[in-house]
């Protein structure tokens, strides 16, 4: 049968504004790539990411958060209940609103209808697959483009449909001294698929702290890289905005220095005692630093609030650094 001949104008196309989970990291209705070397903190950063939708909370570099929302999570290489349940309550998520497809009876895949039967029913907002290639079946070769790409079309389509952000985690190949869109496992049309790519690394000077840069936005002018840490002692902490490129997170080069790291150390000299409230929101004028800086790094370093009298006095924990409830 001869397919039938049909042209659209672009006349007849009515314009629409890119709508986005988090501007200009992981837009809605498109796919997202976030990839990194195994154990550099890709699934840490998607779980925190996760745990602020769901709690309502503003993501770094936005100063609005959305209304909490439901997010369908996705792993083939962890537990449910002795690995992802425990870093999901570390991370501060509500979990009722994180969401798993059950995979006992039938693993699945990126072109299974039950992704889209799942958004629809629990209204989510992201869906996060961990590791792209769990999900791909047996049948493809994601070093194919002639098989990658046809599934990959299929899971934008699905995305717009859904106006749903789907992000889609991956590893980093082995090779040295390549661009950072070679670097990625698999086909080039997965980078190719995605309207932004997202790259997680560690530095070599300082191994706890981690970076996200933005290695593609076909949306938007690419957003600035940011920080975060993972420590024994405190857990995840996000520490904002710095000035890493690409290059320094696939080869752990660079020093970074944010603004809530500027803050922590002025808090830990500041607050040698007990110290009034306004008295640090001065300081904190003086030096150029918002509020939500001040309060990233007030809740990092796990600073107490006392009320004494009339007047609030901040004072550091007298044991280690821990979430503290204001």
């Amino acid at each position: 049968m001869k397919n039938e001949l049909k042209l659209i104008s672009m006349d007849t196309v009515e314009a629409e504004n890119v709508q986005w989970l988090w501007y200009p990291y992981i837009p809605l209705g498109k796919i997202t790539i976030v990839q990194g070397d195994p154990g550099d903190g890709k699934t840490t950063f998607a779980l925190a990411v996760i745990a602020a939708l769901t709690q309502g909370e503003p993501l770094p570099e936005c100063e609005d958060a959305m209304e909490p929302m439901n997010v369908i999570y996705q792993t083939a290489e962890d537990g449910l209940a002795d690995t992802i349940k425990p870093r999901l309550v570390t991370a501060g998520a509500d979990c009722s609103r994180v969401l798993v497809i059950d995979e006992t009876n039938k693993e699945l895949t990126l072109i299974d209808e039950r992704l889209e039967e799942a958004i629809k029913e629990t209204g989510a907002r992201l869906i996060v697959l961990d590791p792209i290639q769990a999900y791909l079946g047996e049948e493809v070769d994601m070093h194919r483009a002639n098989e990658v790409r046809p599934v990959l079309k299929r899971v934008a389509a699905m995305a717009e449909r859904t106006h749903c952000a789907v992000l889609l985690v991956g590893h980093m190949n082995k090779a040295q001294g390549q661009k950072s869109s070679y670097r990625g496992l698999g086909s080039i049309d997965f980078r190719a698929a995605a309207r932004s790519v997202l790259v997680v690394g560690r530095l070599k000077d300082n191994e706890r702290i981690r970076i996200v840069a933005q290695d593609k936005n076909s949306l938007a002018p690419e957003g600035s890289s940011i920080a975060f840490e993972l420590n024994e002692q405190t857990g995840f902490c996000w520490k904002g905005a710095c000035e890493a490129t690409v290059d320094d997170v696939l080869n752990g080069t660079g020093k970074v220095q944010t603004k809530t790291m500027l803050m922590e150390e002025e808090l830990k000299r500041v607050l040698s005692g007990r110290v009034p409230a306004e008295e640090v929101q001065k300081r904190t004028d003086a030096m150029g630093i918002s509020k939500r800086t001040l309060d990233i790094a007030k809740k990092n370093l796990g600073i107490v609030s006392e009320k004494v009298g009339d007047r609030w006095f901040w004072k550091l924990p007298d044991e280690g650094c821990k979430d503290v409830e204001f």
